[in-house]
């Protein structure tokens, strides 16, 4: 005889914790004490193994329900255990993007005000016509496939993590765009502000990351594009061009502005890589999931290795175009692959051939 199993809905009929208290405290903080960011974003996505009791409410027309575990090959024993680094959500977001517009925006008009582009070095010009302006394309493809998977994921806090890593991308292709348009004219030669594009279709050098972009936005696993992105993209390629050459190179050829552009991104992507290692280690660390993760990152880790190794090789002929040399590419490079490495130490599948 088939058991019939009865789940009530009535106030009072889940026990959770604190569920006797006057507090109210409907589910475990991280510390002793609840943050602000936890109270407005555990449990805002529901979930029927939590406190959903009457199940999906809606699901997609093959029964997939709203969210779906199905999702990515990676598992948890409960995703619900997962906090943002940077304690981030949607009032917070809004202030940092808006104050890192401000700052960008005022540098420029300062800038332009005292006519420093005209200090530009015209190799170095040339270079930001031809591949500062084709790497805004990357950062625009990163948060692209980013926006994509931030609906995939089972918590909040997940998916708070995965949005504003595709908004602060896609801020940072719209800085480059903006500023690179509101430099141009006041070059003494002409600027082609569609030359970033074009190289980033055709010239070779830039082929490689394009597909690595495009490999990624591809995927349907949100977390394989989160880790791909922030553990072995964004470091290997991506800060190895902002960091290891323009931030390096900028002043040597009398621009002290892009830096300024691009030193946001980098603080984005620490953020955004805090973020990933501590969901990725706790994925990693998981008493039932942990060793078949474990083995998920690793082969994500030899799809995405290699290809993003020869994207950055590609790159090398861009350190020998300015004037004046500064670093090597060598040390650059060799710099980004001991980032990854630690990354990969850090979620804890480096001892296992991680690279």
């Amino acid at each position: 005889m088939e058991s019939i199993v009865e789940r009530s809905a009535e106030a009072g009929a889940k026990k959770f914790v604190d569920w006797d208290s006057r507090r109210y405290r409907y589910y475990q903080p991280k510390g002793r004490k609840a943050t602000l960011y936890e109270d407005v974003t555990v449990d805002v996505q529901p979930d029927p193994n939590r406190y959903l009791l009457q199940g999906w409410i809606i699901s997609f027309a093959d029964g997939t329900p709203a969210y779906s575990p199905t999702r990515t090959r990676l598992q948890s024993s409960d995703w619900h255990q997962y906090r943002a680094t940077d304690e981030e959500w949607e009032r917070p977001h809004y202030q940092r993007q808006s104050a890192i517009v401000k700052m960008i925006e005022q540098a420029i008009a300062y800038a332009r005000a005292q006519n420093a582009v005209s200090l530009f070095d015209p190799d170095w010009v040339k270079i930001l016509q031809d591949h500062v302006s084709a790497s805004k394309h990357a950062e625009y493809g990163i948060g692209v496939a980013l926006m994509s998977g931030q609906r995939d994921g089972m918590t909040q806090m997940i998916n708070n993590s995965i949005l504003t890593n595709a908004s602060y991308k896609l801020r940072c292709a719209q800085d480059i765009t903006l500023y690179l348009a509101d430099i141009a004219p006041d070059f003494t030669k002409p600027f082609d502000e569609s030359a970033g594009k074009t190289h980033w279709l055709e010239d070779p050098i830039w082929q490689p990351t394009r597909e690595l972009v495009e490999t990624v936005m591809a995927s349907t696993d949100h977390l394989e594009q989160y880790f791909a992105i922030n553990i072995i993209i964004e470091p290997l390629v991506l800060e190895l061009f902002r960091s290891g050459f323009v931030m390096q190179v900028s002043a040597r050829h009398g621009d002290f502005l892009t830096p300024t552009v691009v030193s946001a991104a980098e603080a984005d992507y620490a953020r955004n890589m805090a973020n990933t290692v501590a969901l990725m280690q706790m994925l990693a660390d998981d008493p039932t999931y942990g060793e078949t993760n474990r083995r998920v990152l690793l082969e994500w880790t030899h799809r995405y290795l290699p290809m993003a190794t020869r994207a950055a090789q590609n790159l090398q002929p861009i350190w020998s175009l300015p004037r004046v040399k500064v670093h090597g590419f060598p040390d650059a490079f060799a710099r980004a692959q001991k980032h990854v490495d630690t990354l990969l130490e850090q979620i804890g599948i480096q001892d296992e051939g991680g690279r």
